[in-house]
């Protein structure tokens, strides 16, 4: 009997070491290195974190109008009114940005403060100059401004025409663009036409998300893609024959996309992903990078085949003719792309099971996509941490586009609030590593722009879900920025050009005083919070010393 007690103690103290022991971030080979001329960036837009909506004359956006009469479309019914405040902090934006190690900041120009009504009759001298000194203050850090001519904030005007469904719009954005060239070409030598292409015309005119929130499927979605892809070419040609051989800059485009991975390796799914990226990605890629121009042919023949069997006269995608195919191919220096995670995806069944509006982009898509249950989530419900998915898609547009130069210009990982922000250090070391490997399998990648420098306004979610690298505390009137663990840790790749999955730096007593003004939700935020963190190690460290005791006991009692 003596034995048998003596047994089970030393099998309950075995369990009770293995619990214990504790828990590393994943093995990974340290000292992983990018190319040397590897751009390191990092990223904002304007109403995102400006702020000073109405400040100098500022004109109403299309987010302003949203916001301001229909909070409701907004999880926590907030607005971008004040945000991170960035049009008053603008000097510590950039004391953030220097201390990330950074190369480049991106950054995006608001259209209505620029240009309140949207035409050339009203140009703000303000507004201008807001842009001009923070330039200016990013070339004095030597910090190379790429700056995004659209990200989203059309001024309210310009909708009130019919926004991207009118192709007034095209003359009205180019000479918009003509005269950032003239106030800013000679010091900004990275510039995007315009942010996410499929966002602005299927979540803004599709269906009811973005602003200007149409919810009016299968119709202006496609006009507004038609109007923005001549938009775009009108504005790369106007650069390319009057500004570029002077200013010596470069100019293209940002694509959005999540991998589109096959849920099984059946005929008919691995079709579902390539009909899936063609409609994503390709609808707007395949007019620019693709050798022969235009639409993808999958969406040019089911959108003409399904519009014609629902009663239209011609096809609810517009054609281009050969003069517009020719001028909008090859206008991009290089492949802008934004993508966060993956999704699995089969095919629609021909009785449109899941009930797709008709029409609709996701009808003529004709694919059904959801994610793995078992994938890792972060603080946003559409965002699981799946960094094989990016390797694929970069590999995609590869073989796609004939490897063109590519600059992922968003990646990023969303929690709840917090500084220990662990989890967003594992995603970040994770997806660098998936972009090395696509570097190393001959992708031509040539930087990477973290999403975002900080905490701020996350459209449709308001304030509840956070990308930052730096923590705003929105209720403090100087919106305070704080560092998160995870900036340390990126502000060490910029530095070292080196992925190092051992780096875990831990709370500095500036960060640990600031954590502890934090709201009590915010102050645990990710699960690896302070709280938790010193929990868990003083715990794991008593009951594996008590533990070592207990075995040493027994072990005495034997003999």
């Amino acid at each position: 009997m003596e034995k048998l007690y003596l047994h089970l103690i030393t099998f309950l103290c075995m369990i009770a070491l293995c619990v214990s022991l504790p828990t590393r971030p994943p093995v990974e080979p340290k000292g992983r290195q990018f190319p040397h001329d590897f751009i390191w960036g990092i990223g904002t837009s304007a109403y995102q974190i400006e702020g000073g909506w109405n400040a100098s004359g500022k004109g109403e956006s299309i987010w302003d109008h949203l916001t301001h009469n229909y909070p409701e479309k907004i999880t926590d019914q907030s607005n971008g009114d004040v945000s991170s405040d960035s049009y008053h902090q603008w000097r510590r934006d950039v004391q953030m940005v220097r201390d990330l190690n950074v190369h480049v900041y991106r950054f995006s120009i608001s259209w209505p403060r620029i240009m309140p009504g949207g035409y050339m009759n009203n140009v703000s001298s303000e507004g201008i100059r807001y842009y001009s000194d923070l330039i200016d203050e990013l070339l004095h850090y030597n910090i190379t401004p790429m700056v995004t001519i659209y990200h989203w904030d059309l001024p309210q005007r310009l909708q009130e025409l019919g926004g991207w469904t009118n192709p007034e719009i095209i003359p009205v954005f180019k000479d918009y663009a003509r005269l950032l060239f003239e106030m800013y070409g000679d010091r900004v030598k990275i510039w995007t036409t315009i942010n996410e292409p499929w966002h602005i015309c299927e979540f803004g005119y599709g269906v009811d998300y973005m602003a200007p929130s149409y919810n009016y499927p299968g119709i202006p979605n496609y006009l507004c893609a038609h109007n923005l892809l001549k938009t775009h070419a009108e504005v790369v040609h106007m650069y390319r024959d009057q500004y570029q051989e002077l200013q010596k800059g470069k100019i293209g485009i940002t694509m959005d996309t999540s991998y589109m991975q096959p849920k099984t390796d059946s005929d008919d799914d691995r079709e579902a992903s390539e009909r899936a990226l063609q409609f994503y990605i390709g609808w707007f890629a395949h007019p620019i990078f693709s050798k022969t121009g235009n639409y993808p042919q999958i969406m040019i023949d089911r959108i003409r085949n399904l519009s014609k069997e629902q009663g239209f006269t011609r096809s609810r995608l517009p054609e281009f003719t050969q003069e517009e195919i020719n001028r909008i191919r090859g206008t991009s220096d290089f492949f802008g792309l934004n993508s966060y995670t993956t999704k699995r995806v089969t095919k629609n069944d021909h009785n449109n099971t899941v009930n797709f509006p008709t029409p609709s982009f996701s009808h003529d898509m004709g694919v059904v996509e959801d994610q793995d249950p078992n994938w890792t989530g972060s603080g946003s419900s559409w965002l699981k941490v799946v960094p094989k998915g990016m390797y694929n898609l970069i590999m995609w547009i590869m073989r796609e586009y004939d490897n063109p130069p590519l600059i992922v210009t968003e990646n990023g990982v969303s929690d709840k609030g917090g500084l220990e922000d662990y989890k967003r250090v594992d995603y970040l070391n994770a997806y660098l590593s998936a972009i090395l490997d696509a570097i190393e399998d001959g992708a031509n990648v040539q930087g990477y722009t973290y999403w975002s420098l900080m905490d701020s306004y996350e459209w449709k979610v308001g304030y509840t879900e956070k990308f930052g690298l730096y923590h705003v505390d929105f209720n403090h009137p100087n919106r305070t920025r704080t560092p998160k663990i995870a900036a340390k840790v990126y502000a060490q790749i910029c530095k070292t050009n080196t992925i190092d999955w051992s780096y875990r730096p831990t709370l500095d007593e500036y960060q640990i005083n600031a954590m502890a003004q934090l709201p009590e939700v915010e102050a645990v935020g990710d699960s690896t919070s302070s709280a938790s963190t010193i929990y868990n190690t003083l715990t794991g460290r008593s009951w594996h010393n008590i533990t070592l005791v207990l075995l040493i006991v027994n072990y005495l009692l034997r003999i």
